[in-house]
């Protein structure tokens, strides 16, 4: 691991990311926004030592059992921030195999660049997304247990936004493609065109039939949100906020994925933040 992730504190990395979860954790009650900045911090670390291209795969992957046998054992000795994480399932309620299974997802980038079909690409996006919902509804302090199908939901509907955002980041940096390969024959995209950054009509309609597929997961999830939770999932109301205006600019701007990275101007960020701090102010549902 490098030494900044070795030795920074959750704070600290929560404060350098720009991640629009940290952004979003600012509304919660202050114990619980403290407990959700290590589990954020914790979400950081282990996506950062799958991804440190400095450390062969083989490293990384020894690296990454050895956090998930930590959990396992309930010894948060090999890092500060398991120390922190571990404790948080017996405090709120949550099977610590779900922080297994969020390395076993950022993990799944040290062996595999590409998924056949959506329902493959779901299977990545729950464990990278999707669970991180499942232990942050219990952080926020839901009762409903609906709120396990609302978590589900948005964290592929998060999830799948992302992807779009980054097809070409993630074409240029590492040559990964997450689009299914299966959506790609159907209009007649290849994966060369989109390692070269080549955008065209048939690129075009397979851009927004991916957004197609992430705007469902988006109006899905709030459906499923029940209506006396508003309140303790503010922060993940805002986050579903965000990431849906992103996924409407990409779609408005027509997907210049290769040419920039959408994202929220910091006052449009800003205002969001002051409508949610309202809401929980006055009790707004």
């Amino acid at each position: 691991m490098s030494a900044p992730a070795a030795t920074l504190s959750s704070k600290h990395i929560a404060r350098q990311s720009r991640s629009n979860l940290a952004f979003a954790l600012a509304c919660l009650p202050r114990e619980r926004k403290n407990d959700m900045i290590s589990f954020y911090a914790f979400c950081r670390i282990v996506d950062d030592i799958a991804d440190d291209p400095e450390a062969p795969v083989a490293e990384r992957q020894r690296e990454l059992d050895a956090w998930k046998a930590a959990i396992m054992r309930g010894d948060g000795t090999l890092h500060p921030l398991l120390a922190e994480t571990i404790p948080l399932a017996a405090k709120y309620g949550f099977d610590p195999a779900l922080l297994i299974e969020i390395i076993d997802g950022v993990a799944s980038d040290l062996t595999r660049d590409r998924y056949e079909t959506l329902p493959d690409l779901l299977g990545y996006c729950y464990k990278v997304a999707s669970v991180v919902g499942l232990v942050s509804i219990h952080i926020f302090g839901h009762r409903d247990p609906a709120c396990h199908d609302y978590a589900v939901n948005l964290g592929y509907a998060l999830q799948l936004t992302n992807i779009l955002r980054d097809v070409g980041q993630d074409a240029r940096d590492t040559r990964r493609i997450y689009l299914p390969l299966e959506d790609l024959r159907a209009h007649g995209v290849t994966e060369e065109q989109i390692l070269a950054g080549q955008s065209n009509e048939a690129f075009l309609r397979l851009m927004d039939t991916f957004y197609q597929h992430a705007r469902r997961y988006f109006d899905l999830a709030a459906s499923q949100l029940p209506r006396a939770e508003r309140r303790n999932m503010i922060a993940a109301e805002m986050m579903a906020q965000v990431y849906s205006e992103i996924l409407e600019k990409l779609r408005r701007n027509g997907f210049q994925v290769f040419a920039r990275r959408e994202r929220l101007h910091p006052l449009r960020k800003g205002a969001i933040l002051a409508s949610y701090l309202l809401r929980g102010l006055i009790g707004m549902v």
